[in-house]
């Protein structure tokens, strides 16, 4: 499958490395299909999160601990059987960056703890977890 990406250009991929978000993402529902592109190498390595049916829809992520941050919350019952997990091991999350642009923030780079996305690396399925309130655990470790 051709990827058109306006950060990478075309690439072109196979199905396999696709992973589906049945739902979608909050904000871009319509699309269902990502390619994660590695960006660079270590363990503070930040990835892109391409949407394949929209060029538009893409994200840098990282791993929470990239940041230095021990993530735990837990998944629904559906959540589970949406991603198909038979093993936790398989679960990866991945946190959405951005940049302040707000002027006060000195263009620093924010983590969206809020709303993780969790991948079934095995399955290739994805959500976005929103989270409504932080009741997880978070602990910061030095990076």
């Amino acid at each position: 499958m051709r990827v058109e990406s306006p950060a990478l250009g075309s690439l072109d991929v196979e199905d396999s490395k696709l992973i589906e978000f049945p739902l979608g993402i909050p904000g871009f529902e319509r699309c269902k299909h990502f390619l994660l592109a590695e960006m660079g190498a270590g363990e503070h390595a930040v990835a892109l999160f391409q949407g394949v049916d929209d060029p538009d829809a893409s994200f840098s992520v990282t791993t929470p601990e990239a940041v230095g941050l021990h993530y735990e919350f837990e998944l629904t019952a559906e959540e589970m059987a949406l991603l198909g997990v038979e093993n936790a091991s398989d679960v990866a999350v991945m946190l959405i960056l951005r940049r302040d642009s707000s002027g006060d923030g000195g263009g620093a780079v924010q983590a969206n703890l809020m709303a993780p996305l969790v991948i079934n690396a095995s399955t290739r399925r994805g959500i976005q977890k929103v989270i409504a309130r932080l009741g997880c655990e978070v602990t910061l470790k030095p990076v």
